[in-house]
């Protein structure tokens, strides 16, 4: 890494930052760092070496005259002026590539479009039939919807790939960053096969599972969280086989084909159990204990206004949420 400025300049203006040489790529780097934490994979999220973050690094500093990031023990941490750039580069970023989008749109003569991520369970509940709603309204509109864990969903949010997402802030991320409204909770059951040997006693206790494979989200994940926390407190040890994928397709075959238990959304197992094809060979299985997990917001980054057509989407999903019985709005 580049030897740091002892200290930090005051002489600093729009004008002087730009005539000294800021760019796009400069900020992009910021941001990348902020992510990632390391100068070697913030470097390759880029497609640059280690080598040149560093030199790019080592340039910002000097146009800034001030010590953007800092040395810990697993990597970089941002100083109080990397993370002062970094939150107006998010900004700048943003504003970019909204007026992207707008004169695309304008020339295309298109009806708009939204990004969207969403935790599995209100994707299927409240996102789908917005999406049908507005599709059928705006015919013109282009939706691009991702289908993931709140992990990896907030920090796409955080990096401006999504206009607003549906799902939970993690608790290793600063909530302050995120405008949030809760809308709903996700019931979680466990699925197992057609035929499992489970299913011959309803009512089966965590202490039955242990002796199987289990499919599990990602370590860090609040779903996989919430199960971890149930063999807890009903003082069972967790599985000693864990397969980990945050696909609900693959998620769904290797339970098929084996004798694995998984934790997902009832409203996925709901839409996949019984319904006629081999994929629908699987069933819910009894259980006497409740797994529960935080209740899921629509989730916008703080202090970014959404464009027309987000708005219209977010509303959409808003009310299709408030139909919904049983579910109490913060």
């Amino acid at each position: 890494m580049p030897p740091r400025p002892p200290t930090a300049s005051t002489d600093m203006s729009e004008v002087a930052i730009l005539r000294a040489g800021l760019k796009i790529s400069h900020l992009r780097l910021i941001l990348a760092l902020e992510e990632h934490r390391q100068i070697s994979a913030a470097g390759e999220a880029l497609n640059m070496s280690q080598p040149a973050a560093s030199r790019m690094l080592g340039e910002i500093e000097a146009i800034l005259k001030a010590p953007l990031c800092e040395r810990v023990a697993r990597g970089i941490e941002l100083t109080e002026f990397g993370r002062a750039l970094a939150r107006r580069a998010r900004a700048v970023l943003l504003e970019l590539r909204e007026a992207a989008r707008e004169i695309s749109e304008l020339k295309s003569g298109s009806g708009g479009s939204v990004s969207l991520g969403s935790v599995t369970g209100p994707a299927l509940s409240l996102a789908v039939p917005a999406i049908r709603q507005i599709s059928a309204a705006y015919p013109g509109i282009y939706i691009n919807v991702q289908i993931e864990n709140s992990n990896v969903l907030t920090r796409e949010l955080l990096a401006a790939r999504h206009d607003f997402v549906v799902g939970r802030v993690p608790d290793d991320v600063d909530p302050r960053l995120f405008d949030l409204v809760e809308i709903g909770e996700e019931d979680v059951c466990l699925i197992v096969r057609e035929g499992h040997p489970l299913l011959e006693h309803p009512g089966a206790r965590l202490a039955d599972m242990t002796e199987f494979d289990w499919v599990f989200q990602p370590r860090g994940t609040l779903l996989r969280r919430a199960v971890e926390d149930s063999f807890a407190a009903s003082g069972v040890r967790l599985p000693s086989t864990v397969i980990n994928t945050s696909s609900i397709i693959m998620t769904l075959s290797i339970v098929r084909h084996s004798n694995a238990i998984a934790p997902v959304a009832r409203d996925v197992a709901t839409m996949i159990a019984g319904n006629g094809t081999a994929i629908g060979e699987i069933r819910v299985l009894p259980v006497d204990v409740l797994i529960r997990i935080r209740p899921y917001s629509l989730i916008t980054a703080h202090g970014r206004a959404l464009p027309p057509s987000a708005k219209l989407l977010y509303d959409l999903i808003l009310k299709q949420a408030r139909a919904l019985p049983d579910i109490s709005l913060a």
